[in-house]
């Protein structure tokens, strides 16, 4: 019997279809609940290890919290405060670093701003440190390209490095 013939019969339509909805419980039983337990159990465990990862950050970084305070309305973005108060809480002196921002810019109805951040003689895990918390706490805020990474001479670990920033409003 081929396909040709299932057309042109109309009993046999009469077949399988109780013949389908028939195997429909048992592959619901037999398949497709074990994978949906299988798939529970994965995703507790899951849950599980990144709640101990997040506590054990939280317990090496607890400042990571000052950021997060939801009590706190939104206040309009602005790069000078926003770099001077990341920098701070990364350690970066004020005289390390340089922000210089463009014009607000409304494209088809988008605002969006752009500034170039250089910090200098930073080591690398305060520039690390500083573009992570800078991106968490200002969701808007996207580094668009590093536009300079260059390690000073003499010194195992100190970078000029500049960054251009682009903030959606």
């Amino acid at each position: 019997m081929d396909m040709k013939d299932i057309y042109k019969n109309p009993t046999s339509y009469y077949i399988i279809v109780p013949i389908m909805v028939a195997l429909w419980p048992l592959l619901v039983w037999g398949v497709y609940l074990p994978n949906a337990k299988r798939s529970l159990k994965r995703e507790k465990a899951e849950y599980s290890e990144a709640q101990k990862k997040m506590l054990e950050i939280l317990l090496l970084d607890p400042d990571r919290l000052e950021f997060t305070d939801t009590n706190k309305a939104p206040a309009e973005f602005a790069y000078v405060s926003a770099v001077a108060k990341v920098a701070g809480f990364c350690g970066i002196a004020s005289a390390n670093y340089k922000v210089s921002s463009g014009p607000v810019i409304t494209r088809q109805g988008k605002k969006s701003q752009t500034a170039t951040v250089s910090l200098k003689d930073v080591d690398i895990v305060k520039f690390a440190k500083f573009l992570s918390t800078i991106q968490l706490r200002w969701a808007d805020l996207q580094c668009e390209k590093l536009k300079k990474l260059k390690k000073k001479a003499g010194f195992p670990d100190r970078w000029d490095v500049d960054l251009e920033f682009k903030y959606y409003y």
